[in-house]
């Protein structure tokens, strides 16, 4: 019979995670499945290796062979799970430790109970579209290639300095100004550093890509949705003074000369995300927003979260 390989993704410099991660694998050990923690993780195995056995990625289980990651934090630790995992067909599950974020599933109270759906596998898999980002230098050659499922950011590296770029959309020049920057993100990333920027919250169950400019010097520089099949370019234009980086899901990054080209499009491969309680993206806004909802005379009946 084949052994059932459970990937737990927790950040090590916190003891409550820490506990908690510890009360996962004795979960996942005791219904006869075997824990695996990320082969990269140093910290986290030497934290972990006296609470019982577990198997390391890499050494022991490779990616195709892990069922569910599930990943203890806020965002960031859940944006680093969807990386290890991307290679293979595991769907995340993120617990909250604390942190205001909108990929984790549960609340740190809620782990037992998570624990009993993981082991009956009493839950279901969300896609969410990611992107595919490439950049190409002046001569048109690609020289990096990764992907995002929250943004892709172009920003300029000088403090001192604006960028210049050139904006294209499905092969079309758009617009050209100077700016600090430029993020171009999926639904899942609206709420990320596009909602900072002042792009729109999209829901996500939209198939769409946001590009929103960072501190445009122009008379149009709107944030912008276009199709889920559209081809966006940011060209650094070779006037530009000094370098731009990259960063994708603030996990990734490249450097650009003047003249690189950064085109993003849809991924094929999705990042699948476990959910235990689908609810209304609405309820999710008012409740890690605490947005105010007092006076609300909607349909009797209607089941909304507690902010």
């Amino acid at each position: 019979m084949t052994t059932r390989e459970i990937l737990v993704v927790a950040h090590a410099q916190r003891a409550d995670t820490i506990a908690a991660a510890a009360r996962v694998i004795g979960a996942v050990t005791a219904a006869g499945a075997r824990a695996v923690l990320p082969g990269d993780d140093d910290a986290l195995i030497d934290a972990l290796s006296g609470v019982g056995e577990f198997a390391v990625l890499g050494r022991d289980v490779t990616v195709d062979q892990i069922e569910l990651a599930i990943v203890l934090g806020g965002d960031g630790t859940i944006l680093r799970a969807a990386e290890i995992v991307r290679e293979g067909s595991a769907p995340v599950l993120g617990i909250n430790m604390g942190h205001v974020g909108f990929l984790a599933e549960i609340e740190a109270d809620d782990i037992d109970d998570a624990m009993r759906r993981v082991i009956a596998r009493d839950y279901d898999v969300e896609e969410r579209m990611a992107l595919s980002v490439r950049i190409k230098d002046a001569a048109g050659a690609v020289i990096y290639e990764t992907w995002a499922l929250n943004e892709a950011t172009v920003e300029k590296a000088s403090r001192e300095r604006m960028m210049e770029v050139v904006i294209e959309v499905d092969g079309r020049p758009l617009s050209t100004f100077g700016c600090d920057g430029m993020v171009v993100a999926t639904p899942t990333g609206s709420t990320a550093y596009n909602f900072s920027a002042g792009g729109p919250v999209i829901w996500p169950t939209v198939e769409a890509i946001a590009v929103v400019p960072l501190s445009a010097h122009a008379l149009f520089a709107r944030p912008l949705v276009v199709g889920p099949e559209a081809s966006v370019a940011i060209e650094v234009l070779e006037r530009t003074y000094g370098t731009g980086i990259l960063w994708c899901d603030g996990r990734r990054s490249h450097d650009l000369p003047p003249g690189a080209r950064v085109v993003v499009r849809r991924s094929p491969t999705p990042v699948r995300l476990a959910r235990l309680h689908p609810a209304p993206f609405t309820d999710r806004l008012v409740r890690k927003f605490r947005l105010p909802v007092a006076g609300w005379r909607g349909p009797a009946g209607a089941v909304t979260e507690t902010p």
